[in-house]
């Protein structure tokens, strides 16, 4: 069996990701239904779904860890399962919780791994220095890794995933663990690789799709059911172009809410002893906000705060994954 020859049709040589009919099942269980779907050069894929939706079994196919009940995957044109070798060598995979040897040091489980794919000791010094910078391990690196924090450990994973400098990365829940300057840290170096290479992330933190992601797949018993662009998932949300009002105690709600239902649909958010918000949501796709800024000159509301709203992802996600009907979708 060939497991170094290159790829010879074009549409391979684009596609660093393909995935048809994968298929896998647990006794009588489906974990994953037929999803099929291909990721080019540049692409960051957010990969999303509810808990037990099939996303880590997806990953775990993809990777080469699981062997699909039916189906196929193929990186960089290596099939995953003939050609396993090839299929790995351009892989860099973080599995879900960053498992790792925890009597070893940063400094030697990264030398392991630089063993194992078989980096030359000049290669191994240049890559190991330019992941230990990029993920500030230096501090930890001579520290067993049983002995490091949750955030430090997913950092040593992350830096085994990216140490060969791979062209597709398969990176499940990253930045599981990290504080919130972590998780930007992480964001901006996956944004910094990502030119050129293929990289998907499955994530449970929508903020981190719509912060760094180019596209997202959303599953849902095992099959695929949205794929699309952030901004475009985003812009099925029922709360894109709404807008939602922060007034004074002293505005008159009734007088405020009867005013804006002739522009749309009224949703009163919350009341507090400093005040009321307010949502308002546009008809037919209606830009309001112009509107109810008139509307509150005129009528001297107290207005505290007023803000366009981009969309819910969260509240799309939702919709999606369980079936109900989202404003706005196709």
């Amino acid at each position: 069996m060939d497991n170094t020859r290159a790829p010879h049709s074009p549409v391979k040589e684009l596609t660093m990701i393909a995935a048809e009919g994968l298929v896998k099942t647990f006794g009588s269980r489906t974990a994953v239904d037929g999803i099929s779907f291909t990721v080019r050069p540049g692409e960051v894929l957010g990969f999303l779904g509810p808990n037990g939706a099939g996303k880590t079994t997806t990953m775990r196919m993809l990777a080469g860890f699981v062997t699909p009940t039916a189906g196929h995957a193929e990186i960089c044109g290596f099939s995953i399962e003939e050609q396993p070798v090839a299929a790995k060598q351009r892989l860099g995979y973080l599995p879900e919780g960053a498992p790792a040897y925890g009597e070893m040091t940063p400094r030697d489980f990264l030398q392991f791994i630089g063993d194992v794919r078989g980096l030359s000791s000049g290669d191994f010094q240049r890559l190991l220095a330019n992941v230990v910078e990029r993920l500030q391990l230096g501090a930890v690196l001579h520290q067993p890794i049983e002995t490091l924090s949750k955030g430090f450990r997913r950092r040593v994973g992350l830096a085994q995933a990216i140490l060969h400098d791979p062209p597709v990365m398969i990176l499940d829940e990253p930045t599981d663990g990290l504080d919130p300057n972590q998780k930007h840290e992480v964001r901006e170096l996956i944004q910094a690789m990502a030119p050129g290479k293929v990289i998907v992330i499955s994530t449970h933190i929508l903020e981190e799709v719509d912060a760094v992601c180019t596209r997202a797949i959303i599953i849902a018993d095992g099959r695929i059911v949205a794929d699309e662009k952030p901004a475009a998932l985003i812009h099925r949300s029922r709360f894109h172009n709404a807008v939602t009002l922060r007034l004074e105690r002293s505005a008159d709600l009734l007088a405020v809410a009867s005013d804006l239902r002739g522009l749309g649909e009224v949703r009163q958010v919350e009341v507090d002893e400093k005040g009321f918000t307010v949502t308002a949501f546009p008809v037919d796709g209606v830009h309001i906000l112009t509107i109810i800024g008139k509307l509150a000159d005129e009528r001297r509301w107290p207005v505290e705060q007023i803000h366009l709203e981009a969309g819910r992802l969260d509240e799309v996600f939702r919709s999606i994954t369980t079936g109900n009907s989202v404003a706005g979708a196709p």
